[in-house]
């Protein structure tokens, strides 16, 4: 079950932590809104925050109730809400900046962000009973998020890169992808991108030695295919940049094998580490492999501190805009509001649903027959899987087709 914050009790002091990429701006205020230490701002550093809380504990009455709030800011907060050296009993919690950005807009400040008014959004927030318990996730979660942060960035840098080397190839060898139009997604493509960037060193060749050459390196060509290639070198037309296009394009393969491999070695790592975490019932899914979930579970983090699949359906921001005003109502697309990495997450989870599962296939048939255009079908299908996910992962039960059917 999901941990709430304790609540404020008139005995209750609130510590607001801004957090910056090297120091914190730090204030603590009591029920009654009377400020008891700071603001101050403090290096992120061992002896800092030592002394921060050495100060902090000078300044309070004995046996306060003490409730730190830490405004989430990407990875730069987590050495304080790791820190070990906070006194017992003292309660951290971790808070969405988006509530923090919330309460500046009701301040009246939305536009202005200045540390001080941070401080006081976040101070109104710990007051309200805000802010989510610190837990210590399971390492391996850890582990599998980083795994798969890695991966997803290797795979950005390889379509950048894809883009990249097919504009040097068409400088190098005009008219190729005429006779093989997915050069880099075949192997012989990468063969004669590597070996034959100049076509007229192909032109020479000949079809016949062209499918010895590839059968030499574990390829099978079949002739029809070598003599479109062979035609396409003859007809090429010269480019006067096609030399130095050929030397980047060598530059540009090397490292396109090196991203596939960390590609191909951050994959093992995720079908490793999946088996020892909350979603490895997820895999039983069809259309669900190892890094569909894997990107799941590192978007998700802690499933124990989702409520239910409303909550995380609302995070991605795939839930509707709604707006009403005297009767008047208009309803436009999703908000977007949200987890980047947690809708696109849900959106391929429904994807693979929509490839591989039959009622999901009926169902998203049915919906483009009734007018729906391909985002509205992916986004319903999301919300399917969403609430798929949140089951498999709650009760640790395989895919049941009587049931999701």
């Amino acid at each position: 079950m999901p941990v709430h914050a304790a609540p404020v009790t008139p005995s209750t002091i609130v510590v607001a932590v801004d957090v910056g990429k090297t120091t914190a701006s730090v204030s603590a205020t009591d029920t009654g809104r009377h400020r008891l230490f700071g603001p101050v701002d403090i290096a992120m550093t061992r002896s800092d925050l030592r002394l921060l809380v050495d100060r902090l504990t000078q300044s309070f009455p004995p046996s306060p109730q003490v409730k730190i709030g830490i405004e989430a800011a990407g990875h730069y907060h987590r050495p304080m809400l790791d820190y070990p050296g906070w006194p017992a009993g003292w309660e951290i919690l971790e808070l969405n900046p988006a509530r923090v950005g919330e309460q500046r807009r009701i301040h009246g400040r939305r536009r202005i962000k200045t540390d001080a008014i941070d401080l006081d959004a976040i101070t109104d927030l710990l007051l309200t009973g805000q802010g989510q318990p610190v837990t210590h996730p399971d390492r391996v979660l850890g582990e599998l998020t980083a795994w798969a942060t890695h991966r997803m960035r290797r795979v950005t840098t390889r379509t950048a890169t894809k883009n990249q080397l097919l504009g040097q190839l068409d400088r190098a060898f005009p008219g190729l992808t005429r006779a093989l139009p997915d050069v880099l997604g075949t192997r012989i493509g990468r063969l004669v991108a590597a070996e034959f960037s100049d076509p007229a060193r192909l032109a020479t060749l000949g079809s016949s030695r062209l499918i010895r050459f590839a059968a030499h390196r574990g390829l099978r060509v079949q002739r029809p295919l070598a003599e479109r290639l062979i035609t396409a070198a003859r007809e090429a037309l010269p480019t006067s940049d096609a030399v130095i296009a050929r030397r980047i394009l060598t530059a540009d393969l090397a490292l396109l094998t090196d991203l596939d491999t960390q590609i191909t070695a951050a994959e093992a790592e995720l079908a490793a580490l999946l088996p020892r975490t909350p979603f490895a019932t997820l895999t039983t899914a069809p259309g669900w492999g190892v890094v569909r979930v894997a990107n799941y579970g590192a978007a998700l983090g802690d499933p124990q501190r989702w409520p239910g699949p409303r909550q995380i359906y609302r995070a991605s921001g795939l839930s509707p805009m709604q707006y009403e005003s005297a009767g008047h109502r208009r309803d436009g697309g999703i908000s977007r509001e949200g987890s980047v990495t947690l809708r696109r997450a849900l959106i391929d989870l429904g994807v693979g649903l929509w490839q591989a599962e039959p009622t999901a296939k009926a169902y998203a048939a049915g919906l483009r027959a009734r007018g729906k255009h391909g985002g509205i079908i992916a986004c319903a299908l999301a919300h399917r899987a969403n609430r798929i996910a949140y089951a498999m992962t709650r009760d640790h039960n395989d895919y049941d087709t009587t049931c999701w059917s």
